[in-house]
């Protein structure tokens, strides 16, 4: 046993010293300059810092490393000069130079410049390099410039190249652009734009709620009401976005029994108090004060809620006098001030809320993922 302990103790000690090498190759750096100068603005510090980290034979990832932390730091002309010494080494492998070229396109990014950061990143796909990054990369940019038909070509290149599933995003740029041309006055080819985006991804509740909108407003209500019902198939979680808008379709129709009809056979189905809320506010204009209120009363002995309360207050402040009136105007302030920052949306990925519908979350920036918060 002992002169088996005597045979192993060579060993370890040349197992020490291949670790500590290793680790001081990773480290030295830090240990020549010492953080506070590797952080140090003065060109000269850089010039120390090229320098020694070509005298280490595994400088690529400590160059890599070092220009993401000046860029992140918003140091980005130094990040860009790292990566470009970088890219100029003749010695670097082909997954290297990838890796380099993906991290300026980065820095190229984030110092605005996005003309170059594309024309980096369409050479990187082009090659077949870092294509999942490369792509999203170009969809970013293409997303920020709003240069939604280059968004749409890139989003089914990056589809037809790995096989990922882009039609949620191809849906929403087809809808960015059919917006863009309402807002022209431009209502046919906004149209097929929406018949580009419900062809892509059927369940796209946008593309159904915007074709229903340019319908009503041409004047086309039943062909609004069709795009409308729609979203009941597609995801019922939004049918509260669109009980106002049939709403007024069949009063233009002059139909009120349709959409008493409606409600009853689908929307009752999935009741929310948005909806109620929405449906109440029909009932109040079109079969008066009474019939609103009472529906309302009903839906809260079911399902309570503190916007429904309020709303039965208001009705309720309208036919009280005196000091009752008085007290249920102060219940209703108070209220109020309960719901003024009350989110009505939510974003189902990161948790982002706010009080309207954005179909693109500012928070993690991903599609499809708000949607209406149900009591």
């Amino acid at each position: 046993m002992l002169v088996l302990l005597f045979l192993l103790l060579p060993l370890a000690a040349l197992s020490g010293w291949y670790i500590g090498r290793r680790v001081f190759t990773h480290q030295s750096i830090y240990k020549l300059v010492g953080l506070n100068k590797l952080l140090d603005r003065t060109p000269t510090n850089m010039d120390v810092l090229v320098e020694l980290m070509e005298s280490n034979q595994e400088a690529v990832e400590t160059h890599l490393a070092l220009g993401g932390l000046f860029r992140r730091r918003g140091e980005v002309d130094k990040a860009i000069g790292i990566h470009q010494h970088l890219i100029a080494k003749p010695s670097l492998t082909e997954e290297q130079r990838a890796l380099s070229l993906l991290e300026l396109s980065r820095d190229y990014m984030r110092a605005g410049v996005l003309d170059r950061a594309e024309s980096v990143l369409l050479d990187l796909v082009e090659q077949g390099h870092e294509l999942e990054a490369g792509f999203q990369h170009l969809l970013d940019i293409y997303q920020q410039s709003k240069d939604w038909l280059r968004a749409i070509e890139t989003a089914e290149r990056w589809h037809a190249k790995t096989g990922r599933n882009m039609s949620y995003h191809i849906a929403h740029f087809y809808c960015e652009l059919a917006e863009q041309q309402w807002l022209k006055g431009e209502s046919e080819k906004a149209h097929g734009y929406l018949k580009n985006a419900l062809k892509t991804n059927r369940r796209c509740v946008r593309a159904s709620l915007l074709l229903g909108n340019i319908e009503a407003q041409g004047g086309h209500y039943k062909a609004a009401i069709r795009a409308y019902k729609q979203i009941e198939k597609q995801d019922q979680a939004f049918l509260s976005e669109i009980v106002l808008p049939l709403a007024r379709c069949y009063e233009n129709l002059n139909d009120a029994e349709g959409m008493i009809k409606y409600f009853d056979t689908s929307l009752q189905k999935h009741l929310t108090t948005a909806a109620v809320l929405a449906f109440a506010e029909w009932l109040h204009k079109s079969k008066g004060e009474g019939e609103a209120m009472r529906f309302v009363v009903q839906h809260l002995k079911k399902n309570p809620s503190l916007r429904g309360l309020n709303r039965l207050v208001q009705f309720s402040i309208v036919r009280a006098e005196g000091a009752i009136q008085q007290d249920l105007e102060l219940f209703q302030e108070l209220i109020d001030k309960m719901l003024i920052n009350k989110p009505l949306y939510r974003c189902q990925a990161c948790g982002f809320s706010g009080r309207t519908l954005q179909w693109q979350c500012p928070g993690c920036k991903r599609w499809d993922v708000i949607k209406p918060i149900h009591e």
